[in-house]
């Protein structure tokens, strides 16, 4: 039981690092989205790949422009703290109930 709930405490680290870097991409795109980068420069171009998908699937499902402002960062990032709250916190709790 050690080794599973050694992993299981692995995956929450880890997943909570990646949570913790989308959210700051996230941050990253929204603010870039209130000004006119170049859309040649390669980080502008990775950060636009790693958002607009997940931005788009939410503004498709959502009305998310109210007066023209597009929440859908807000609508990612308040997911993003559910995911950390509730699944790495659930993750936690259960690697440490295993070892007891």
């Amino acid at each position: 039981m050690l080794v599973l709930a050694n992993f299981l405490e692995a995956v929450a680290v880890v997943l909570d690092y990646g949570l913790t870097l989308y959210m700051w991409i996230v941050i990253a795109g929204a603010v870039l989205s209130w000004v006119s980068p170049d859309p040649y420069n390669p980080i502008v171009r990775f950060i636009n790949t790693a958002t607009e998908p997940v931005f788009y699937q939410i503004r498709k499902r959502l009305p998310v422009h109210f007066g023209g402002i597009d929440i859908s960062p807000i609508v990612v990032l308040m997911g993003i703290i559910f995911l950390q709250t509730f699944v790495v916190n659930t993750l936690h709790g259960l690697a440490r109930s295993m070892v007891l």
